[in-house]
């Protein structure tokens, strides 16, 4: 899976970006190669939503998949 990732440089130094196809995604670095590496952690943390909430039936199937 590719997705796009928006990077800003920040006011204050550093870096943030954020990932437009995952609403509130988005992290921080204080160097360019900082922020690549929180980028994917970020990502990770933001697709690895549990769905213990979710109701589901009887019919219903919850799976997981990579991508």
């Amino acid at each position: 899976m590719k997705l796009k990732v928006v990077v800003h440089e920040a006011e204050e130094g550093g870096y943030w970006a954020e990932v437009p196809a995952i609403p509130g995604c988005a992290t921080q670095g204080e160097t360019f190669d900082e922020l690549l590496s929180n980028i994917y952690e970020a990502v990770e943390g933001c697709l690895s939503v549990d769905v213990e909430d979710v109701v589901a039936s009887a019919n219903d199937k919850i799976m997981e998949i990579a991508v």
